[in-house]
């Protein structure tokens, strides 16, 4: 799966840049998308307008760990892996029983967006499984990007040579895009619009850049971990209007 969003969608974190000058023959955030589509079978590319697009196939997926895609009230979504708990998601969120891992993750959002009793944090922390999802909200253009606990799907996200930040399940692919500047997404944690990057294991912790370097001893964009000695107030005001709610992030 493959997704690219523009800063107002998505700002990519300075330091996920690698210092190091990458080659301008990189294809940017477009182009990528656009070499997916060409490339993977029975792909289906996405255009979000002014805010990215998004792309998906399951040509070559994991069967452990299969890929899913689904849009429901302008609320899109790709989701990789599977669900532990889907019985219990399914009766929490009084979904059917036919309901997939793509809908719970969509209606846990919704539910989230439209004043919902849990912080961010916790809606992630109740998915068991192992998964990692992107969303895109047509209605509020907004993101919100997690990654299990475990790290157990590949993922990883970078930032094209135009700022764009893309996220995407195949290392090959988004180093054809984003050259050094990238790493794997950091598990147990969540990206959003507004909050940016959070960890919602350790969701009073804050998060510090930590300098990666590759096999040829070149820095690359950092990876993130969780900082115990430095703590932050997560607190969420639930006041005003819904907008205003899902701007809190």
């Amino acid at each position: 799966m493959l997704a690219v969003f523009e800063e107002s969608v998505a700002k990519s974190p300075q330091e996920l840049k690698s210092p190091v000058s990458d080659d301008a023959s990189l294809k940017n955030g477009r182009a990528l998308i656009d070499h997916f589509a060409s490339n993977a079978t029975g792909s289906v590319a996405i255009n979000l307008g002014s805010s990215g697009s998004l792309a998906y196939s399951t040509d070559r997926q994991n069967p452990l760990l299969p890929r899913m895609f689904a849009v429901v009230d302008d609320i899109y979504c790709l989701f990789e892996g599977h669900l532990d708990n889907i019985t219990l998601m399914k009766q929490q969120y009084g979904l059917s029983k036919t309901a997939n891992e793509v809908s719970i993750v969509i209606e846990a959002y919704r539910t989230l967006r439209d004043r919902g009793p849990y912080p961010a944090d916790q809606v992630v922390r109740d998915l068991h499984g192992k998964y990692a999802f992107v969303i895109f909200d047509a209605s509020t253009k907004t993101s919100f990007i997690a990654l299990d606990a475990d790290g157990s799907v590949p993922f990883f996200w970078g930032t094209d040579l135009e700022g764009r930040l893309v996220f995407c399940d195949d290392s090959q692919l988004i180093k054809m895009g984003c050259g050094k500047s990238f790493a794997p997404f950091p598990k147990g944690c969540f990206f959003t619009t507004s909050g940016g990057l959070k960890s919602f294991e350790h969701p009073l912790n804050a998060l510090k850049p930590m300098p990666r370097v590759d096999s040829q001893g070149q820095v690359c964009g950092a990876t993130f971990k969780v900082d115990s000695s430095v703590k932050k107030d997560t607190g969420m005001p639930r006041v005003g209007s819904a907008a205003n709610w899902s701007s809190q992030f």
